[in-house]
């Protein structure tokens, strides 16, 4: 029991005064002798005993008017929380694509949304969370109005992100108390799990009513050529098998290709297209089936003509580049040192220093001013390098540096998978191949991405600002090492060159952060702009020397072909998907997570809103207290009126 003003209660302590009076009252008995009846006697001394019961008892109902009336005033409840204190209920309502799919009732989002705005209190205060927006502290009314605009979103969420979310606002408030609410299905997708925290919460886990799912997983182009291509569309079925399913590629609206396949149960088919090799194709791929997720039946990609590399060897020739660095791809040049036409700098993505022995001051300088417009600078020492000149020119433009030669020879036997410079190069890590080995060596600093038997750096990187500049330990000709001879040659060159400029994918996924390189100058003011139909925005970007890098994570929302437009003109076409985790049929599994504790399982919305509000109610008990005051009352003057002692 709880009080709402346990003040009054301090006023108990006057229930002594009429205690007092009853024990110390003044009346007295006097004693009158009288003739020798004994009777007498015992009627006298069974009226004394009848006379204090009967006082007895008029003291207690005085006790019992007196407390109840003290009790009423303090305004005694039963309740979890505080009359003083706020109710302030956070919701999270999960509004990720796979809401979109049909449950018993209908569309589990809508209804979710109807279901919070009918069992919602009107009275208490709501924080309203979804995958793309915060609302914070808001009535019922607006929680009502956010709950019938809110639409779907391809947005990923961490649900450990939401509950964190949360957390720190409730820090902000004080005198308030909390209650959390999780409305989802809880897709297994984005290694969510709760076993860190601490905080209690509801979860109401709504589910769908089917459980077979057909979707767009993936494309690849394959085999093409100067007029035509292959084009390996990946179809993914969980669930039963399926037979005869149409599926169709579509150029800006217009049928190109159309088969039927099937698939078995439980997984991924590869459909072949073989189609026409076309400059600007905007690709669209339907499936036509009715199954638990729509959003996936749809795919988009862009086929445009990829953009030349353009790299630069400084130094001697050497076969290996020319052969890397192929015409269909890269536009490749080299300089001897005598004959370096400065000027070219400004068209090239990646500048190779191939084993010169002495870095001119101006050949420093023009790289140097070349790595500070974005330039990848990749650095071959000689084995006769002049260490002093390599120094100089490497604090300027990085935090690598080049220290004493080492005549052991030794193997190159360790790759940093991890590395980004690696990404998508290699299926699995590889241990077993014939490992390449040099004669000599020097020692060098940087971040490892290759290193020898005994740990030290073959390869390393530095990023600064805008630019990485590669630098490797030894001379890679044929005299003092086979490297190229070695089948790793080729990822590390290759990936100089395809790292240092972005070409647009065929297709890129919504949420992911996505690099996108655009080949143009841009003045200082110039800004890209990125558009559809419904859509135009300006994404994070960066302007370097002959292009432009953007960058895409939050937005755009919705899946389709965008525009990267300069002004009125569109530069290029990309293409955006769904996140193919949302297709996925899987989900969080309560009843093996290790924290339930803190986790209280609802069947339905409905439910949950009932218990809260079941919790939070205030029985107000101060008008028994005041019954209780009457019949104390009542019953004094029933004693006094008719009991005669």
């Amino acid at each position: 029991m709880q009080f709402q003003n346990p003040e009054i209660l301090y006023f108990l302590w006057l229930l002594i005064i009429p205690i007092l009076v009853h024990l110390f009252q003044l009346q007295k008995y006097v004693k009158v002798p009288f003739t020798n009846v004994a009777f007498l006697q015992k009627i006298v001394q069974q009226t004394r005993k009848s006379s204090k019961l009967k006082k007895w008892l008029i003291l207690a109902t005085r006790m019992l008017l007196f407390s109840a009336i003290l009790f009423a005033f303090s305004q005694p409840y039963f309740s979890d929380k505080s009359a003083t204190i706020n109710q302030h209920t956070y919701i999270y309502l999960d509004n990720s694509l796979s809401l979109k799919s049909k449950g018993e009732k209908g569309n589990l989002f809508q209804i979710s949304a109807q279901e919070i705005i009918e069992n919602a209190n009107e009275k208490d205060r709501y924080s309203l969370i979804t995958n793309t927006d915060f609302y914070a502290d808001i009535s019922y009314n607006e929680l009502k109005n956010q709950l019938l605009n809110i639409k779907t979103s391809a947005q990923k969420v961490d649900f450990n992100e939401i509950l964190l979310k949360i957390e720190s606002n409730k820090i902000k408030k004080t005198n308030t108390l909390y209650k959390t609410i999780l409305i989802s299905d809880f897709q297994d997708n984005y290694n969510s799990n709760f076993t860190n925290v601490n905080s209690s919460f509801s979860a109401i886990k709504v589910n769908s009513s089917t459980k077979n799912n057909i979707s767009v997983d993936s494309l690849y182009i394959s085999n093409a050529s100067t007029n035509s291509l292959t084009l390996n569309v990946v179809i993914k079925n969980q669930g039963e098998t399926k037979n005869n399913i149409p599926i169709a590629i579509f150029n800006d609206n217009n049928l190109v290709s159309k088969q039927t396949f099937s698939i078995e149960e439980n997984t991924t088919k590869n459909i072949i297209f073989d189609i026409e090799n076309q400059p600007n194709f905007l690709g669209k791929i339907e499936v036509t089936f009715s199954d638990t997720f729509t959003f996936d039946n749809s795919f988009f990609f862009t086929i445009q003509p990829k953009e030349k590399i353009n790299v630069l060897s400084v130094g001697k020739p050497s076969d290996f580049l020319s052969k890397i660095y192929t015409e269909n791809e890269f536009n490749y040049a080299n300089f001897e040192l005598q004959k370096i036409d400065y000027n070219s700098f400004a068209k090239q993505q990646v500048i190779i220093l191939n084993e010169v022995e002495k870095i001119p001051t101006i050949l420093g300088n023009s790289l140097k001013d070349f790595s500070d417009k974005g330039g990848t600078v990749v650095i071959i020492p000689n084995s006769n390098s002049d260490l002093g000149s390599y120094n100089n020119f490497l604090g300027k433009v990085s935090q690598l540096s080049i220290q004493d030669k080492v005549s052991d020879s030794l193997k190159i036997t360790n790759i940093n998978f991890n590395h980004p410079f690696f990404k998508d190069v290699f299926s699995k890590n590889v241990s077993n191949f014939q490992y390449p080995t040099v004669k000599s060596s020097y020692s060098i600093s940087g971040t490892s991405i290759i290193s020898f038997e005994n740990n030290e750096r073959f390869l390393s990187v530095s990023k600064n600002n805008n630019s990485e500049t590669y630098l490797f330990s030894s001379s890679l000709s044929k005299e003092n090492s086979n490297f190229t001879n070695s089948p790793l040659v080729v990822p590390v060159f290759y990936n100089f060159g395809k790292l240092s400029f972005q070409n647009s994918k065929l297709y890129y996924y919504l949420g992911d952060e996505n690099t996108i390189d655009v080949a143009v100058s841009l003045s200082k003011d110039e800004i890209l702009s990125m558009q559809n139909n419904d859509e135009n925005f300006i994404p994070a970007q960066q302007t370097y020397q002959n292009k432009v890098q953007i960058l895409t994570s939050d937005r755009p929302q919705q899946k389709g072909f965008y525009q990267i437009t300069r002004k009125n003109d569109t530069l290029q076409t990309v293409a955006f998907n769904n996140p193919k985790e949302e297709s996925l049929l899987n989900y969080i599994d309560f009843s093996t997570l290790g924290n339930l504790e803190n986790i209280t399982i609802f069947d339905s919305i409905a439910a949950v809103f009932e218990d809260l509000n079941e919790k939070n109610e205030v029985q107000w008990l101060w008008k028994w207290f005041l019954i209780l005051a009457i019949v104390s009352l009542l019953l004094e003057i029933l004693i006094l009126k008719f009991y005669k002692p």
